[in-house]
């Protein structure tokens, strides 16, 4: 059994082949014929049988990295990653807008709510003070890009929501609420599965890796605006980091 696969995770093993798969094609690791290997030989390399492979390709097929061609095999699904730069002045829309024809944020869900533990730590307020929630989604040349969960002290940023659903931006939001320019203060990076939300909301297939940031804007005097969770397919965005 290869080293990585192991049935103890309580992964299903056609789940981290698929896994294992999509990094490798990430890191460019399969040939220049834009081939995978047939499938006999995969199963050679994951010491499984073809069934779970077929199962792996399957969910590859689904999120369109890869393409099965009759009479050719596996086909790489070549598709360049969105390049997102991660800044003092950090801006989805600018950042990837460059890139694509064509960028637009979609609200999907709002309320005002009692801040939790961690929210309030993040922005600096008391355990249960009053923040506005966003949901939204990002969408880069139709493609969903990005996943967000963000909140904002209610007692400066009363519309923001209606903002965002006008405009598409939070910046623009910000804007509209007497904040002209912000900085980023804080970025986290980590990676994970995808949740059952996000499968249906960046149409992924399950165990598809999403990266998370968890993320602090401030304004110009360095009091936290916005602390935001947000989930980018894997195989879709990449990040840049910049002093």
């Amino acid at each position: 059994m290869d080293m990585g696969l192991q049935k103890q995770k309580g992964v299903a093993l056609w789940r981290q082949i698929s896994d294992r798969i999509r990094a490798n094609i990430a890191a460019g690791l399969y040939d220049a014929s834009g081939k995978l290997p047939a499938e006999k030989l995969l199963a050679e390399e994951f010491s499984v049988n073809r069934h779970t492979v077929r199962a792996a390709l399957a969910a590859l097929a689904e999120e369109g990295i890869v393409r099965a061609v009759q009479g050719v095999g596996t086909i790489i699904e070549r598709r360049d990653k969105f390049d997102f730069p991660i800044a003092l002045r950090t801006r989805l829309t600018e950042g990837i807008g460059a890139q694509a024809r064509e960028v637009e944020g979609l609200l999907l869900a709002s309320a005002v709510e009692a801040a939790s533990s961690e929210t309030a730590r993040r922005l600096g307020l008391e355990p249960g003070a009053e923040v506005i929630r966003l949901d939204g989604i990002r969408k880069a040349d139709g493609r969903p890009v990005s996943r967000s969960t963000m909140w904002f002290p209610a007692d400066r940023f009363a519309g923001i929501d209606r903002a965002f659903a006008q405009t598409g931006s939070i910046t623009q939001a910000l804007a509209a609420c007497g904040i002209d320019d912000y900085l980023r203060d804080l970025t986290e990076i980590s990676a994970t599965h995808a949740e059952p939300d996000d499968v249906v909301e960046l149409r992924l297939t399950p165990g598809a890796i999403v990266l998370v940031t968890r993320a602090v804007n401030t304004d110009l005097q360095g009091r936290p605006i916005q602390y935001a969770m947000t989930r980018f397919p894997a195989d879709r965005v990449q990040f840049t980091v910049r002093s």
